[in-house]
């Protein structure tokens, strides 16, 4: 079986005040550092498709309006080890060009930098699908990948 492209190259995380969140072209992942010892009885997680709650023993710890549309019946999260929260959300837009600039609308932005890595890894992550006996875990890429990188499809 082989493994998922962002297992071989990496995850181009975003540091926030509660942990991290990171995408691919499919899912965007959150991970929360709660604090250990937590149970699932005290977490509250609602997903929906433009919409997340998350509380944990009765603090809010994130809530808003998603930065784009996932698919709100596939979103799952887990407590690990209570003491991680990790969320998995599927979005309902799965192309290169679909880099979320931030996890919420306003909050939790990915800087300048972190976005440029972000969009140059979904485009690598868009040539490895489209060119499936190539790996593409380890290249690095330049020039015009904003929005998903140049459209191939046309070319024979």
């Amino acid at each position: 079986m082989s493994v998922h492209f962002e297992e071989r190259s990496g995850i181009v995380p975003c540091q926030t005040s509660w942990g991290v969140w990171y995408q691919t072209m499919e899912e965007v992942f959150i991970e929360v550092n709660v604090p250990p010892g937590t149970s699932a009885k005290e977490v509250k997680c609602v997903l929906g498709s433009k919409e997340i709650e998350l509380f944990v023993k009765g603090r809010e710890i994130l809530k808003g309006k998603l930065f784009g549309t996932t698919v709100a019946d596939e979103g799952t999260w887990t407590l690990e080890d209570k003491k991680l929260i990790r969320i998995v959300l599927m979005k309902s837009n799965r192309e290169a060009g679909n880099c979320w600039q931030s996890l919420l609308e306003g909050e939790y932005c990915a800087n300048a930098w972190v976005q440029d890595q972000m969009q140059r890894k979904l485009t690598l992550e868009r040539f490895q699908r489209e060119n499936p006996g190539f790996d593409f875990s380890g290249a690095e890429i330049s020039g015009n990948f904003h929005g998903g990188g140049p459209d191939f499809s046309n070319l024979k």
